[in-house]
């Protein structure tokens, strides 16, 4: 692709990243989704692979190699953005570690955790491409600027905002001029490929602090109540004045031992403006009772309570999917041999999180008292103070048992009754 045909198809604020990155060692793109933050990051990537110095390796770095394939290899692979000539020149098989990008050879590491610095311990590296690096544990963070040990090595990073406590964010991003690095800031007005219809659907999908994170780019902190939205005589309804449904979605499972074992039921409404609706739960918590019931017990109790007769849909109207706790193997297998089919939950915590927060601030999930473990637990559920403190987001682990349950369907079945919601509000 040529340079003036770039330039037709990035915003200002793209271009001169592009530029300005190049005057630092380090250059960090945050901000918004969808801002175009990666796709010209990938441009200064390609720009610094013709110039790295040969004395050192190049390294694309992520979460996992999954991730890395995802955000990284499929972009590079569109021959919309970035042309037949160049896509043609990145070989790269999904799972492998290493690629050839413009002729040069790149090693890619998955850094999940602590003990992936030993896979880039006593590396000399030329060129370091990080994706999402604020997932990054901060020792792997600080090893591999370690290793930028060659003239002329470079570090070029993407990231959503976190925590304004976040360590990228204090001990980087706000000490730049002490560490060689330059950080661009990104809206969705910066990606000029968007059109305002997906703008409003991304802006429907979030709320709260996850809102100021992923809309408005900001490091902002979790900080008191995790659903400040929930307001009972909005969102609660007695279980007599259940809307009809046109499905049940399906139910989620939380499993414990000693702490409890729960579910939540969700289904879809038959109205002209569709809702979620947790309609029922079921558990059995051992602390309080006293004692722990075996899997084949709970088992039993479960499907007991499973195919009850709620009045206000057609008694042949069955869940569609069971999700459940996805360390939950024995339990998952207990009830494989009773004749129920279960599917592991999506147990992404804070998009999860995300997922309620935002039907919760659109009037899109409304919950009847049946539900009354999920009531009782829905104000009282806390983002944990000491972790925020510490940059890092997390729900302190009590109050949450339903809540869980009711987080695993709903954001596991996301991609089936989003279509259903937005499309009533399109």
């Amino acid at each position: 692709m040529r340079l003036d045909e770039l330039e037709r198809r990035v915003s200002r604020a793209q271009i001169l990243s592009l530029v300005d990155a190049q005057t630092r060692k380090l250059a960090l793109w945050y901000g918004a989704v969808s801002s175009g933050k990666t796709v010209i990051s990938l441009w200064a990537f390609l720009l610094a692979v013709r110039v790295a110095p040969r004395g050192g390796l190049i390294v694309i770095i992520g979460k996992s190699l999954q991730t890395i394939y995802q955000n990284v290899f499929t972009l590079l692979a569109n021959t919309e953005i970035f042309g037949s000539r160049i896509s043609s020149q990145v070989v790269y098989t999904p799972g492998s570690t290493s690629a050839w990008i413009l002729g040069r050879e790149v090693m890619l590491v998955g850094a999940n955790d602590a003990k992936a610095v030993g896979r880039i311990q006593g590396a000399t590296i030329g060129l370091a491409y990080v994706d999402e690096a604020a997932l990054l544990p901060e020792e792997f963070w600080n090893m591999l600027i370690s290793r930028l040990r060659v003239p002329g090595a470079r570090l070029l990073a993407t990231m959503n905002p976190a925590s304004a406590n976040h360590w990228i964010r204090k001990k980087w991003i706000l000490q730049a001029a002490d560490k060689n690095l330059v950080s661009f800031h990104f809206t969705m007005d910066d990606n000029p490929a968007l059109d305002d219809e997906y703008k409003a659907d991304m802006v429907r999908s979030y709320s709260g602090v996850f809102y100021d994170r992923m809309i408005r780019g900001l490091w902002t902190n979790a900080a008191g109540a995790i659903f400040p939205m929930w307001d009972p005589h909005v969102h609660q309804i007695p279980f007599a004045q259940m809307p009809r449904l046109q499905a049940i979605i399906g139910v989620g499972m939380d499993y414990g031992t000693t702490n409890a074992t729960t579910a939540m039921m969700l289904g879809l409404t038959d109205e002209r403006d569709p809702r979620l609706v947790f309609m029922d739960e079921w558990g059995w918590n051992s602390r309080e009772e006293g004692y722990t019931l075996s899997d084949v017990e709970l088992s039993k109790r479960f499907r007991k309570w499973l195919p009850q007769e709620h009045t206000p849909y057609p008694s042949d109207m069955e869940p569609r999917f069971i999700f459940r706790d996805p360390s939950a193997a024995s339990f998952a297998r207990q009830l494989l041999d009773d004749g129920v089919t279960t599917w592991p939950a999506n147990n992404d915590v804070l998009p999860g999180i995300a997922t309620i927060s935002n039907l919760l601030d659109r009037r899109k999930l409304i919950v009847t008292d049946r539900c009354e473990n999920w009531l009782a637990e829905v104000t009282e559920y806390r983002w944990d103070e000491k972790a925020t403190d510490d940059g890092e987001d997390k729900p302190l682990k009590e109050n949450d048992h339903w809540l869980d349950g009711g987080r695993y369907v709903a954001h596991s079945t996301k991609h089936i009754w989003t279509p259903e919601l937005d499309r009533i509000a399109a």
